[in-house]
């Protein structure tokens, strides 16, 4: 594993974390998921914008499976916690659907109108809200899985570090059954020398100890499949070795991405047959 430089620079961050600036065709690939989700949403069964807390900011989307008492997938999509939406990834959920798993697509609150720490209540928020009412929706509250990708990552691991129990009593110690998360972010201090997110984010050492996940407990032993494209920069690559190293306990697997950059990455999950979609089915239906 890389080890960590033991000074960041601006250059230096700029080049291993500006995930998009090392993609070329960045506008074409989020182009395309546009018209995808698009199409996805005017051909599928969908419950849109369902509202999960009290702002704005705070809806889902619910592409509900056939039958009673559902699996359900919780996707948190990503944009350094600054761009993007839910209704950008509306296509991952078609194949999970047809697999008898349902799949919730969240919003929250961006940067930098909305603090890290107010994304992360909000993820719980909206979780804790599916948990409570699956029985309106056909989910099973007993098997409700997180899956993000970039900053969703990081919040899917935020979300495996929840105490619930605190939060309120009336939910689970392990709410959370299982997460994929995909080239996510666990170590923020690399951030705070990266102005291009920094400016937005405005982290400080004292929030980058509270928010980063490597420095914090899994709440259970919920178990978490990995994945990084292997294109990614070598801080990407680092970050995904981190969180097996902090939390060995709950690393079930780590899914090899050959020819996959920081954005095709994404496009795997929703690939049936891929390594990362069957990775991801065998978590949900509780296959090692």
């Amino acid at each position: 594993m890389t080890p960590a430089p033991a000074r960041y620079t601006t250059e230096f961050c700029e080049r291993e974390y500006n995930a998009r600036a090392a993609i070329a065709d960045h506008p074409r690939i989020f182009a395309r998921w546009t018209a995808q989700a698009a199409a996805t949403r005017r051909l599928r069964a969908c419950l849109i914008d369902l509202p999960y807390g009290d702002t704005a900011h705070e809806k889902l989307d619910l592409f509900p499976a056939r039958g009673e008492s559902a699996p359900v997938l919780v996707f948190i999509h990503g944009g350094y916690w600054r761009s993007l939406d839910k209704s950008d990834f509306s296509w991952i959920a078609p194949p999970f659907v047809s697999e008898g798993i349902a799949v919730a697509l969240l919003n929250y609150g961006l940067a930098p109108r909305t603090p890290i720490e107010d994304m992360v209540r909000q993820v719980l928020r909206a979780l804790a809200w599916l948990h409570l009412r699956a029985d309106r929706y056909a989910l099973d509250p007993e098997r409700i899985f997180v899956c993000g990708h970039s900053a969703g990552g990081h919040l899917t691991a935020m979300s495996m570090a929840a105490l619930w129990p605190v939060l309120d009593p009336q939910l689970p110690p392990d709410l959370v059954k299982g997460g994929v998360a995909i080239s996510g972010l666990y170590d923020l201090e690399p951030l705070l020398h990266a102005p291009f997110v920094n400016g937005d984010l405005q982290l400080t050492p004292e929030r980058v100890a509270r928010l980063s996940p490597i420095h914090l407990p899994a709440a259970t032993a919920a178990p978490l499949v990995t994945a990084v494209g292997a294109l990614e920069s070598s801080e990407f690559q680092r970050q995904n070795a981190l969180i097996a190293r902090h939390w060995p306990h709950n690393v079930m697997r780590d899914v090899p991405m050959p020819g996959c950059n920081h954005l095709t990455v994404c496009d795997e999950l929703a690939q049936p047959g891929s390594a990362l979609f069957e990775a991801t089915v065998a978590l949900v239906r509780g296959r090692r």
